[in-house]
C-alpha cells in the first residue's frame, strides 16, 4: 500500500508472539489433521520425528521432551497399529530403536497431507518468501546437537 512503511526493527516479544500465532495455528493444524488419522498429537509427532530415520527410545524422549515411560506407552500404541516397529540397534544390541513401517510412513504423509490450513498459507507464498522463510527458520532453530532443521 502506499504510504505504508515496513517497521525498520521489531522487538523480541513481537516476534515471539508472530512465531507463538503461527505454531498455534500450525499445531491445531497438525492436531485436527492427526486426529483424522486416530492419532494423537504426541503420536503424530513421534512419527514425523521418526520420517528423518530410525531413533533410539532416549533419543525421542530428548525430541519430544517428555518421559522415557511416556515414549513407551506411545510407541505401544504406535507398535499395536503397525505404524512403528522397535529392533535393535545396529551399533549396540542393548538399545531397541523406533522404526517407522511402511503403513507408518502412509499414516504420516496422510497428515501432512491433511493440514489443509498449512499448506493453503504456505501456497500463498511467493517463491522467493518461500526460500526466505526456510533459511530463517534454519538459522532460527538450528541447535548445536542437531544442526540446522531438516526440511520435511
Amino acid at each position: 500500500m502506499p504510504g505504508t512503511s515496513r517497521p525498520t526493527a521489531v522487538s523480541n516479544a513481537v516476534l515471539m508472539d508472530a512465531i507463538w500465532d503461527s505454531l498455534a495455528g500450525f499445531y491445531g493444524d497438525f492436531s485436527s489433521a492427526a486426529a483424522e488419522e486416530g492419532l494423537t498429537s504426541s503420536q503424530a509427532k513421534t512419527l514425523t520425528v521418526l520420517r528423518r530415520g530410525p531413533a533410539s527410545m532416549r533419543s525421542l524422549a530428548t525430541t519430544l521432551h517428555c518421559d522415557a515411560s511416556n515414549v513407551t506407552g506411545i510407541i505401544d500404541r504406535l507398535e499395536a497399529r503397525t505404524l512403528v516397529r522397535r529392533e535393535p540397534s545396529p551399533t549396540d544390541r542393548r538399545v531397541k530403536n523406533v522404526v517407522l513401517t511402511e503403513d507408518g510412513i502412509r499414516t504420516v504423509e496422510t497428515v501432512r497431507i491433511g493440514m489443509l490450513a498449512t499448506h493453503t498459507a504456505l501456497d500463498a507464498l511467493p517463491d522467493a518468501d518461500r526460500v526466505a522463510l526456510h533459511d530463517l527458520l534454519q538459522r532460527l532453530f538450528a541447535t548445536p546437537e542437531h544442526g540446522p532443521a531438516t526440511s520435511g
